[in-house]
């Protein structure tokens, strides 16, 4: 389904690719394969990713799909 977010997220022993779609959990070992995981999914699945920092707290976003800012200019 498009337009569902796509985050990294810290795991208990390393980092985890979650769908607000559903589907199941995916944990790497490193922030960068999940990231390099992630954008893969984002882009297959026209989402946006959300790249969480160990606190748990956004610290980058990138849209893959529709962008609902659509700014002419």
């Amino acid at each position: 389904m498009p337009g569902k977010n796509i985050h990294v997220v810290p795991a208990h022993d390393g980092w985890a690719v979650e769908s607000e779609a559903g589907g199941p959990r995916q944990l790497f070992d490193s922030q960068e394969q999940a990231i390099a995981a992630g954008t893969e999914k984002a882009r297959h699945d026209q989402a946006e990713l959300l790249i969480h920092g160990r606190d748990g707290q956004i610290r980058e976003r990138n849209s893959f799909g529709h962008d609902p800012r659509n700014i002419q200019g």
